[in-house]
């Protein structure tokens, strides 16, 4: 379900004060992220990245900030509802854990009326391009979002991370070819290289 950006802003700052409040390690990602950093306004759902070992805490300190539990379809997160606002606590994305490390790279962004830690763009690029898989090929969300974000991204960092995926690779290869992203984000193989000869 859609709602807008203030709608989704207020979810944000409610779930992070929640969060701090009850010393939760945290960062904000997905679409909020992207918006954070300065890219297309996210319609969806507010994605916070945190340790396995704090998803519980995590949702307990969401419900008594007022929020509804809801049931989640996978593991690798937990979900809850603030009014028609959804917020997922996502602990395993694309099957990669969220580490420490990784939460020590957020870096501090306003959205709307508050200060929340944040998925360096770096990391935030990757995570949505490891989405795509044979039935999340979509590549039209994308591009506005390596777009906006290009200058921000350590777009080597994202070509080592993603090369296994051939999804990725071609996204980063169409990209840089009309002139999106810089050709650095793309290992651009020749036939010959990907057969091995």
């Amino acid at each position: 379900m859609a709602v807008d950006e203030d709608q989704l802003s207020a979810t944000a700052a409610k779930a992070a004060q929640a969060l701090r409040a009850a010393g939760v390690p945290f960062a904000l990602g997905g679409g909020c992220a992207v918006y954070a950093h300065g890219g297309p306004v996210s319609e969806h759902d507010v994605d916070i990245f945190l340790a396995e070992r704090d998803v519980v805490p995590a949702r307990h300190a969401l419900v008594e900030a007022g929020m509804r539990a809801a049931d989640a379809p996978h593991d690798w997160l937990a979900k809850a509802y603030d009014g028609p606002c959804l917020v997922d606590l996502i602990h395993r994305p694309n099957r990669r854990p969220v580490t420490d490390e990784l939460l020590n790279r957020a870096v501090p962004r306003r959205l709307g009326d508050t200060v929340v830690p944040v998925l360096p763009a770096t990391d935030v690029v990757i995570d949505k391009i490891l989405v795509l898989n044979p039935e999340r090929c979509d590549f039209t969300p994308l591009l506005p979002i390596l777009a906006a974000l290009r200058e921000q991204v350590d777009w080597a960092a994202v070509r080592t991370a993603t090369e296994h995926s051939p999804y990725a690779r071609a996204l980063l290869w169409l990209a840089a070819e009309t002139g999106l992203v810089p050709e650095a984000a793309t290992l651009a193989p020749t036939v010959g290289a990907q057969r091995g000869e």
